[in-house]
């Protein structure tokens, strides 16, 4: 990654982040429109550049599980039926054929577990703007590409994501290597 790359997504994460969160204290209905902003520039900036990428890590919230699942795939995402009810079997399907580690985590805390324990050179991850943000925010400077997830039936319950625009992400990874 280019330094002035690294210092501008620097900038914008650990100065202009948590201007726009004090910004959004106050005016409410924005901060989902500044979080997405945040996501957004991260995505722009990672991508203007090449990445020395050798493991990557697909992290998803839980709540892109079916909510009537009895299987709970939180600390272990193969533990999944694959009965297609959600797309937790195309995800990890994905995962497979690109040989990459996927994880789900219930919040930030298990999120940061989770990149610790794995140690990813960079990191597709799928969340509401509020997890997306901070968890980006959380891992710079590892190289994040953030997607949004849907959620056709509200926040936090059967959430969805495209996978076209994971792989995507994947495919930008693995073409954008340092040469």
């Amino acid at each position: 990654m280019k330094a002035w790359t690294h210092f501008l997504r620097g900038f914008i994460l650990k100065i202009l982040y948590p201007v726009l969160m004090l910004a959004g204290a106050f005016l409410k209905s924005k901060k989902p429109e500044f979080q997405a902003y945040i996501v957004k520039l991260n995505n722009l900036l990672v991508m203007r550049d090449n990445a020395n990428v050798k493991k990557i890590l697909l992290l998803l919230p839980h709540c892109i599980q079916n909510s009537k699942c009895d299987v709970r795939l939180t600390f272990d995402v193969f533990k999944c039926r694959r009965c297609g009810n959600c797309k937790i079997k195309n995800l990890i399907e994905i995962a497979e054929t690109y040989n990459i580690s996927i994880a789900i985590a219930t919040g930030g805390t298990i999120a940061r577990k989770v990149v610790k324990e794995v140690r990813p050179d960079a990191i597709i991850a799928v969340a509401c703007e509020r997890d997306l943000s901070s968890g980006i925010v959380d891992t710079y400077p590892i190289p994040v590409i953030g997607i949004l997830n849907e959620r056709p039936f509200g926040p936090c319950i059967d959430t969805t994501v495209s996978l076209q625009k994971i792989e995507d992400a994947l495919k930008w990874f693995i073409n954008h290597q340092e040469k």
